[in-house]
């Protein structure tokens, strides 16, 4: 499959080049600084997503089966490039004919309110009491800029009228590949607390394989 990775020098990203290349795949790296990666049999394509030029991703998308977006605040300074860079990936791949594209999010998106839906739910269904009213209170009010980022990401995909599939992991961890996790469409995993930043390219590798992951929330855990 010829895939395309974007944000490839990121955690998640990196796990991608990683796991996609060890299977076969035959990749694209769209990433803001190319001198940073240095992965043998990899086309590496320079794309700044902070400034939102989909111009400059078209021809790191052409020609590919899939899309795979790791993006994602870093820092402060990098607030609103999910939104900004996936408004980007979307229109190349509507200008170059590919549909397929996955996507990272997070487990407390499904409870933040967005411009696309103002009045989410209050609990997601998945999540447990704890979760619910002393985990989750506390990491949203902490990472509150972050989360409004992803969720007004997720409201350019609802629109694209593209194959897209939003992962939504809880804390991510630098732990080992297991492949042995929990999903499920349209809600967290209850006490699902951590998980891999391995694991979940695992996942998003493996749900190009599954049709059912499309227009799909898909919430993952240990």
């Amino acid at each position: 499959m010829r895939l395309t990775i974007v944000a490839a020098t990121g955690g998640i990203g990196r796990q991608l080049l990683t796991q996609a290349l060890a299977a076969g795949h035959e990749v694209t790296a769209a990433v803001r600084n190319p001198a940073a990666l240095s992965t043998p049999g990899v086309r590496v394509v320079a794309a700044d997503l902070s400034e939102a030029d989909p111009a400059g991703l078209k021809g790191a998308v052409a020609g590919a089966d899939a899309v795979l977006s790791g993006l994602g605040a870093r820092s402060k300074s990098d607030e609103g490039v999910a939104e900004r860079g996936t408004r980007a990936i979307v229109a190349a791949m509507q200008a170059a004919g590919v549909r397929r594209l996955v996507v990272v999010s997070a487990a407390p998106i499904g409870t933040v309110a967005s411009p696309g839906r103002p009045h989410p739910p209050r609990h997601d269904p998945g999540d447990g009491v704890i979760s619910r009213y002393l985990a989750m209170p506390i990491v949203k009010a902490a990472l509150r800029a972050h989360y409004a980022d992803l969720a007004r990401m997720e409201d350019v995909l609802q629109g694209s009228g593209l194959d897209w599939t939003v992962v939504r992991p809880p804390r991510l961890t630098d732990k080992p590949l297991t492949g042995t996790y929990r999903t499920a469409y349209g809600r967290n995993l209850r006490g699902g607390l951590l998980i891999s930043r391995a694991d979940v390219a695992h996942y998003m590798l493996r749900a190009l394989d599954e049709p059912g992951s499309i227009k799909q929330t898909v919430g993952l855990a240990n």
